[in-house]
């Protein structure tokens, strides 16, 4: 199949669907509406864990000191009441049965990421700021990519106030994450990128890029699902060709919001039909 055959087969499905695939640091072999906007689920997620790590870096918050779990948050719309995440809603049961004790923000990144615990994000949010998580896509070079809220802040969401991503700034955002973790970059020191490196390749959630893949293949990833829509983005490791980052965002009808595994959800496998053509197509891609 070649990259033409790719777009026929994409252009079959409804909605819009972006990709960006592309060797680090090259310019991308293939590009499918890369710009265009999608409503970000959890792949917002990775924004936060870079801002995190930052502010770390900057002596702002230890990552190894206890904070409480709670759940009751700052609304991002002035005025509005304080708003609380849904337990029925999240992913991560762990995080939810330290509500009234403590953890510590290392942690809570982590399930964040491997298990897209929702609560464990807001808790993550609050104690680096939006600000710091728009300075992490700035950085990054993203151009189109907002995380304007809270998740589950459902005033702001009525107001207009959201979060956003595009396959290319995804891939700028995971693509500045790996080469950083090998030479100094703009998002954090190597070893503060390889350190979240780790996190992403340690992601739980494996049915979309990942399934796509030879099993025991690397890949520092983050999904993310609502109704309506998947997203997949990525780098992978292969250990016969150079890392390549790769990004799926769908918002499609195929997208049944279901959680996380479910193997009938038609956009998990457009995604996986399109990370097995990219990886057979490994050695080919642009330097």
């Amino acid at each position: 199949m070649t990259w033409e055959d790719l777009d026929s087969y994409l252009d079959k499905a409804p909605g819009t669907i972006s990709a960006y695939v592309g060797r680090l640091g090259a310019p991308p072999t293939w590009t499918r509406l890369p710009d265009a906007t999608h409503y970000a689920a959890s792949t917002m997620k990775v924004g936060v864990l870079v801002a995190l790590h930052r502010a770390a870096e900057a002596g702002r918050l230890d990552l190894d000191a206890p904070v409480p779990v709670h759940n009751a948050f700052d609304s991002a719309l002035p005025g509005a009441p304080r708003f609380a995440n849904a337990r029925d809603y999240d992913n991560d049961d762990a995080v939810w049965d330290r509500v009234g004790s403590t953890a510590s923000l290392r942690w809570l990144a982590e399930r964040m990421i491997v298990r897209s615990s929702n609560l464990a994000t807001n808790i993550v949010i609050g104690a680096v700021g939006l600000p710091a998580v728009a300075e992490a896509w700035a950085l990054s070079g993203a151009r189109h990519s907002v995380t304007g809220r809270g998740i589950e802040d459902s005033a702001a969401r009525e107001a207009g106030i959201d979060n956003l991503v595009t396959a290319a700034d995804l891939a700028a955002l995971l693509g500045g994450l790996a080469r950083g973790a090998r030479e100094p970059g703009p998002l954090a020191s190597p070893a503060g990128c390889a350190s979240m490196l780790d996190v992403l390749f340690a992601q739980e959630h494996r049915e979309d890029l990942a399934a796509g893949l030879p099993a025991g293949t690397r890949i520092a990833h983050k999904n993310g699902w609502v109704r309506g829509i998947r997203h997949g983005a990525g780098v992978v490791f292969p250990a016969d060709a150079p890392p390549y980052a790769i990004v799926v965002c769908t918002t499609t009808d195929l997208a049944d919001g279901g959680p996380s595994g479910e193997e009938d959800d038609d956009a998990c496998r457009l995604i996986a039909h399109v990370s097995a053509h990219v990886w057979a197509s490994r050695h080919d891609l642009a330097d």
